[in-house]
């Protein structure tokens, strides 16, 4: 009877114990970060996991920034890019990233701070090659994928440039082997992606930037009061070096004069 008594004693005990430790990893499951931040993981080189399985990218080093400047701690949630939109509005994140455009359609419902990163397209050449620019590319063969700005702002530009060939790829990796071996002059596409690629290829030169107008924030629920004070670190960011540090960690090159990675600029607001 004795034994069976301490027996049971000790079960409630550990169940006690069980149930007081399960409360305690809920409890700090509830708490684990003070912002919750929603990307699009596998989006090179934004947001995308390093060979360890950490989150990794040009916008998690700057949300992680705002985070430790704002003294928050910050939770990356992996969500697919259609979902951050609701996932904002509904509140369920604070915040999102994933290279996402500022839209006069968007700001009607959700609102961004202030813009870091031009996604232009840009014109990469073999660095041997002498070309600088698209006027140089007269009678010559341009590389572009299929369905992107890039095609588009290249059959737009047929005339004007002279190009003699316009060869359309599914991807940049193939694109880059035929401009390495000699069968295009040129290739034009996302500007981020090309300099993220080439930065430790010496062979390869991005030339030239093509402005198309689109640029990168970080989106926030509509009229969040987080938005403003987000939009003030961003402001911080680029005036003490920080911003154009990360760009040339991502990109291998200080950003250039002009664009919303060196300016300080005003958060984004729907037109009348």
């Amino acid at each position: 009877m004795r034994r069976t008594f301490l027996k049971a004693t000790l079960k409630t005990a550990a169940a006690a114990v069980m149930a007081t430790a399960v409360c305690a990893i809920a409890g700090n499951a509830a708490q684990a970060a003070d912002l919750t931040v929603g990307a699009n993981i596998g989006n090179v080189p934004w947001e995308f996991q390093d060979a360890t399985g950490k989150n990794v990218g040009f916008e998690i080093d700057l949300v992680e920034e705002i985070g430790k400047r704002l003294g928050k701690s910050v939770e990356i949630v992996n969500i697919p890019f259609n979902g951050l939109f609701s996932a904002v509005q509904s509140g369920r994140i604070d915040m999102a990233v994933s290279s996402i455009t500022i839209t006069e359609k968007r700001l009607e419902s959700v609102s961004f701070a202030q813009p870091y990163y031009d996604s232009d397209q840009s014109l990469t050449v073999m660095a041997k090659s002498g070309l600088s620019k698209v006027e140089d590319l007269k009678g010559k063969t341009v590389g572009v994928d299929t369905g992107s700005t890039g095609d588009m702002w290249a059959t737009q530009n047929v005339a004007k440039y002279g190009f003699s060939d316009i060869r359309k790829f599914e991807g940049l990796q193939p694109a880059m082997l035929d401009l390495a071996a000699g069968r295009l002059d040129g290739y034009i596409s996302d500007i981020p992606a090309l300099l993220y690629y080439s930065k430790d290829k010496p062979q390869f030169k991005v030339a030239q930037r093509i402005p198309t107008g689109e640029r990168y924030s970080i989106m926030l629920a509509k009229n969040s009061p987080l938005a403003p004070q987000v939009n003030d670190q961003i402001t911080a960011i680029k005036k003490d070096g920080t911003m154009a540090t990360l760009h040339e960690k991502w990109f291998g090159a200080k950003p250039e004069a002009g664009t919303s990675t060196a300016e300080v600029l005003d958060m984004p607001k729907p037109k009348s």
